[in-house]
């Protein structure tokens, strides 16, 4: 299986700008615990704050009760504890082992415990920086040009949205899919920008940046999955990679345990159900195209052809049937969000060395499935299928995986594919027979893709188990990278 993902170049060329996310100015220098001496009060104890043991990616539960309510951090440990009142677990943890600097983890105020003071210091912005990243419009437009490395507390450097994810057991799935998502502009820039997204209230809002016309409530799901996204752009982070675990249990929540941490799936089923409810969870409707970021980025529509066939005519022959324009055929339009494309069947036999011959197919060829012309059989039907809206962004799902009675088989041809200049006009539909010409109304620029992300499946030639990894291209270093949870290279 391979998901490929692709923008349209008028696109991919448009709101460019020149660096990352840049919060120098706001944080200056990375501070490690300094003392403010400006205030005697908040400064006490600051000293005593451990920056390389916070960790916040992982869900805010309390670590003594399990309670996700009005949770507290220590930022001497790391610990997480319900409250701050003289009978809770954060108190008792200040007394127990003289720690006492706490951050509420859904207001960001930070707390001396046991006397229960605020703490308003400066020094500590880069702590709720790390916890709840925002970004202004000028710095998201400028995330595809920018080249420069940040660096963690480990002063190990990384590529801000260019960061692994954890694979806490067997969610590599998950994961690829999660990195090709955050690398598609409209996207990317919608779940970073506040003015779309709140997370914290769980509020959309709809319209343009200048004019929002609306607000609606946007899902659990959809506000820790642009949490996710925001951190894994951060250019302060405080280590080079995230853990997903937050959303990964939203997933599982929202799937009814149909998507798993635990147990692996085919990221192309994980991405048909992730897009389905991040249109509903930003806005969209459930009934209706269009409505959210996800509809305007990647549905397109297509033309399906379709004649009955018999189960069996005539004299048994073994002919493949033909469309047949005589017959009665039933013409409909339905909208995609990913296009599939069929794989040839491998070979039976071996070359001169008794190896498998892996064989290689053009893009090109996958792609005739849609020129309205090429006929594709099914159980009891042929169908024709022609693209009538191209999507400002392509993805191609390259079905690998076939079940057949006794087990699930990879089929390992190797597809070849350019990374800028795929022009999909030649199967835009005319309102013409059965062999249109091109389209003249569709503008060119419109019609061409580039390659963002590529995921695959790595494993034995034609075995079924294995990992996923994914591909993505930097802008503004010009360079392709390969990511495989953790590893970024």
């Amino acid at each position: 299986m391979e998901t490929n993902t692709k923008n349209s170049s008028n696109s991919a060329d448009s709101g460019n700008g020149s660096s990352s996310p840049d919060n120098a100015n706001k944080f200056g220098k990375r501070n490690r615990g300094q003392v403010n001496t400006n205030s005697a009060a908040d400064g006490l104890y600051l000293d005593t704050v451990i920056r390389n043991v916070l960790d916040f990616d992982f869900e805010p539960l309390c670590s003594v009760s399990l309670s996700p309510l009005n949770v507290y951090a220590c930022l001497v440990c790391g610990k997480l504890f319900q409250g701050r009142g003289p009978s809770s677990h954060a108190y008792t943890h200040s007394l127990a082992v003289d720690h006492h600097i706490f951050i509420n983890l859904a207001s960001l105020k930070v707390y001396c415990l046991p006397e229960s003071y605020e703490v308003k210091e400066s020094s500590l912005d880069d702590i709720k920086y790390v916890i709840r990243p925002f970004y202004k419009q000028d710095q998201i437009s400028k995330l595809d040009t920018a080249s420069a490395y940040s660096y963690d507390l480990n002063n190990k450097s990384y590529l801000p949205g260019f960061v692994g994810l954890n694979n806490i057991k067997a969610n590599d799935y998950i994961n690829v899919v999660v990195q090709a998502l955050a690398h598609v502009k409209p996207l990317r820039d919608f779940l970073l920008d506040d003015s779309f997204i709140n997370v914290v209230d769980g509020i959309i809002g709809v319209g343009s940046t200048s004019k929002i016309q609306s607000k609606k409530k946007s899902s659990e799901l959809a506000n820790r999955f642009a949490t996710l996204v925001r951190k894994m752009w951060n250019t302060h982070a405080f280590k080079g990679q995230v853990s997903p675990h937050e959303l990964l249990q939203e997933i599982s929540n929202a799937s009814a345990k149909q998507f798993l941490l635990t147990i692996q799936a085919d990221p192309a089923d994980f991405l048909a159900w992730f897009l389905n409810v991040l249109h509903t969870g930003l806005g969209g409707s459930p009934k209706k195209n269009g409505g959210s970021v996800i509809h305007t980025s990647f549905q397109g529509q297509v033309r399906v052809e379709s004649q009955a066939v018999a189960a069996a005519e005539g004299n048994h022959t073994s002919a493949v049937p033909v469309f047949d324009d005589k017959k009665e055929t039933t013409t409909t339009t339905s909208p995609f969000l990913f296009l599939t494309l069929d794989l040839p069947a491998m070979p039976l036999f071996q070359d001169e060395l008794e190896k498998n011959i892996i064989p290689q197919v053009p893009l090109s060829s996958l792609l005739e499935k849609y020129d309205g012309i090429t006929e594709k059989e099914y159980t009891q039907s042929i169908k024709r299928f022609r693209i009538t809206k191209l999507p400002q962004f392509l993805i191609f799902h390259i079905k690998r995986f076939t079940k057949n009675n006794f087990t699930l088989e990879k089929n390992s041809t190797i597809v070849n594919f350019p990374i800028r200049g795929v022009d999909m006009r030649e199967f835009i539909y005319q309102n013409a027979p059965v062999f249109p010409d091109l389209d003249p109304t569709v503008e060119e620029e419109k019609t061409i893709y580039n390659l963002v992300a590529n995921i695959c499946h790595d494993s034995k030639p034609g075995a079924v188990e294995g990992t996923y990894k994914v591909h993505v291209h930097s802008k503004g270093r010009d360079q392709w990278l390969q990511i495989q949870d953790l590893i970024v290279e």
